[in-house]
């Protein structure tokens, strides 16, 4: 997600609350 770039490896789009949460 835009606001968990760092938790999903980089990526910057995305439901940034949903894939922090699922990983």
């Amino acid at each position: 997600g835009l606001r968990f770039a760092i938790r999903e490896g980089g990526h910057t789009v995305g439901a940034g609350v949903v894939t922090a949460i699922e990983g």
